[in-house]
Formats: C-alpha cells, sequence, structure tokens
C-alpha cells in the first residue's frame, strides 16, 4: 500500500518576504540614526524632550470602541451614549496625562558595573530617584530588544533600586548596552517610554577551563626571592611536619583534607627554604593547547587556583607580562591582563 504524498507547503507570500528583505534594515537604520543622538551619560533625568507616548493595542481597541459608540449615539439620539462616550474620553484623557507624569521628572542613575566571568551575566543596578511628592508606581527597565523586564514602585521623595541583567557575548572591555524604561501606568492603554545609553563599560573576564587543570611545574629562579612553587601534579614540593606558629597559608591545605579522609590529624607545611629556588609562571606558550581561546581558558583556570592556594605567581601573555606576585591585587591584575589579552 503506498502512502499519501505529503502535502504540498504553503508558499511565502510575497508581500512577507519584502518586508523581511528590505523593512528590517531600514528600521536598524532609523534606530541606529536614532540612537546616535542621544548622548551617553550614567545619569539620565526623564523629560519630556526624552520621553515618548503612543497609545498600546487596547488603546487603540479602546479609541474603535469610543467611535463606534458615538457613532450609534449620533444615529439613535442615545443622551446616555453621549454621557458614557464622553465620560469614557476624559477617563483615558486623564489616562494620558498620569501615565506621562509617572515617568517624566524621574532620575535614572546606573552604578559601576562589577568586572564577571564569561557565561555567568553581567547584573546592572539603577537607582530611580522620585523627587515629586507623589509615588511613582509600575515602573519597567530592560536592555533594549531584552525580552525580560524589571518592574518597581517608586515611593514619594524616595528612590528604588533595580537590577536589570544581560549576557556579554565575548570577553573583553563592553559598552552597556542601551536600556528602555517605561510604563503603562494606570489604565494600560498608553505606553511611555524612554531610551537610556549609559556611558559605563563592564568588563567580561574569560571562562575558566572546567575541570580546572593542574599546575605547571616550576621554573628555577634566576635571582631574587619569592614564596612558592608547584610541581606538575598541582601539589608543593618542600613540604616538612606542621611547627607551632606556622601561618595558615603555608599549610598545605590538600595534603590536610586527605589526612582528614582518612581519620589522621597531621598537618604539613611548604618549606619556604627550599620552595624558594623556584617560581610558578604560568605560561601561554606553554598550556600544551593550540587554541588561542582555549590558552587564556586555561591561564583563567591557573589563575584562580594560584590565587586559592596562596602562593606567589606570574602571568606571561603575547607582548606582556606580569611579575610575581599574590593576593586579591595580582588576581585582578591577572584576570584583566586575560580579559584584555
Amino acid at each position: 500500500m503506498q502512502s499519501a504524498p505529503p502535502a504540498p507547503t504553503a508558499p511565502t507570500p510575497p508581500s512577507a518576504a519584502r518586508k523581511h528583505t528590505w523593512l528590517t534594515p531600514v528600521r536598524a537604520r532609523m534606530r541606529e540614526w536614532w540612537w546616535q543622538r542621544l548622548p551617553r551619560t550614567n545619569t539620565l533625568t526623564l523629560t519630556q524632550r526624552n520621553t515618548y507616548i503612543l497609545p498600546t493595542g487596547a488603546g487603540w481597541m479602546l479609541a474603535l470602541t469610543l467611535l463606534l459608540l458615538l457613532v450609534a449615539s449620533i444615529n439613535f439620539q442615545l443622551n446616555l451614549g453621549y454621557l458614557l462616550t464622553f465620560l469614557l474620553v476624559g477617563c483615558a484623557a486623564s489616562g494620558v496625562y498620569v501615565c506621562h507624569s509617572t515617568l517624566r521628572g524621574l532620575q535614572l542613575h546606573l552604578g559601576e558595573p562589577a568586572p564577571q566571568f564569561l557565561g555567568s551575566g553581567c547584573t546592572l543596578e539603577v537607582t530611580l530617584t522620585n523627587t515629586a511628592r507623589r509615588a511613582r508606581y509600575a515602573i519597567g527597565m530592560t536592555v533594549h530588544d531584552a525580552p525580560g523586564w524589571v518592574w518597581s514602585d517608586v515611593p514619594a521623595q524616595g528612590s528604588s533600586v533595580v537590577h536589570v541583567t544581560f549576557q556579554p557575548a565575548s570577553r573583553g572591555l563592553h559598552a552597556v548596552p542601551t536600556l528602555k524604561a517605561e510604563t503603562r501606568y494606570p489604565l494600560g492603554t498608553f505606553r511611555v517610554w524612554s531610551i537610556w545609553r549609559p556611558a559605563a563599560h563592564v568588563l567580561i573576564y574569560p571562562r575558566a577551563e572546567v575541570p580546572a587543570p593542574a599546575l605547571p611545574s616550576g621554573e628555577p629562579r634566576a635571582q631574587g626571592s619569592g614564596s612558592a612553587a608547584a610541581s606538575g601534579i598541582g601539589e608543593f614540593d618542600g613540604v616538612r611536619a606542621y611547627r607551632r606558629g606556622d601561618p595558615l597559608k603555608l599549610v598545605v591545605w590538600k595534603k590536610a583534607a586527605k589526612s582528614f579522609a582518612t581519620g589522621v590529624d597531621d598537618l604539613v607545611s611548604r618549606d619556604s627554604q627550599q620552595s624558594q629556588q623556584q617560581e610558578l609562571w604560568l605560561d601561554f606558550s606553554a598550556t600544551g593547547l593550540a587554541e588561542r581561546e582555549a590558552r587564556i581558558s586555561r591561564l583563567t583556570a591557573w589563575v584562580l587556583q594560584a590565587d586559592r592556594l596562596g602562593v606567589d605567581y606570574g602571568l606571561r601573555l603575547p607582548g606582556r607580562e606580569i611579575a610575581q606576585g599574590n593576593g586579591a591585587a595580582q588576581r585582578l591584575r591577572c584576570l584583566e591582563a586575560l580579559a584584555l589579552c
């Protein structure tokens, strides 16, 4: 028994194809022209010059309903129809004023974005300040063209903080994307919005390789002094039994965890005299990988691992070398260099 031939696929209407081919680029060019006229600033006060208003779908339906109601009242000489029509028109007109004044006069301020790792998302902290003596309700913030909205009410002569998130596509220094503020309070028949281009930038660190590979072997020290070196398996050479008074950063906690797991309470410390003979270098050319982004991802994992262990380490990148060091300042220097590499 032969199966029936598949049903023919309906062709795409020529009008839809033309709309997709020429309307989208035109809208993109108009938007780019509009945005270039907006100055970049981290603080924006919403005024009549930068606040826009248009009816929503519900607003257009209300307008059509009022028109039909008015026509019916005229044709049938309905006094109550006239009353209802003008009553609804008055409500809609007052809704326009309330909706526009809800956003007009509001002050937006963007806090300095903190650096984030690629893939974890970036959160922007926006402070909404209301200097008026009345509260403002149902104010939404979002990244332009993003699906998610964050809604908040702002008390009278007070402020409210909203957190807007976006997902950078790559590491490096990124300009904060264009933001959008909007409200449809009180009736939902009109929407008032404003476009905001912040001047801030956010630094995106590379994504660390998971699982984190073992630290590379330490290199013989030519001169100077330092603290620690790592062997090829990620553990430290030159360990000895723990002595009372040893700094906690000298304790090899990986070995201590293994000892505690077996029921032994022995602690070991790094022997600083032996560890000073070597130094740990995280080298771009010694990662054992071919792709550039994979190398940077592995170096990021090594930086985080060395920082957790509290050892001295340096970073070698093409055209740049960061000297030996440890602590939070060293970690931030290395992560910034990897992000901008």
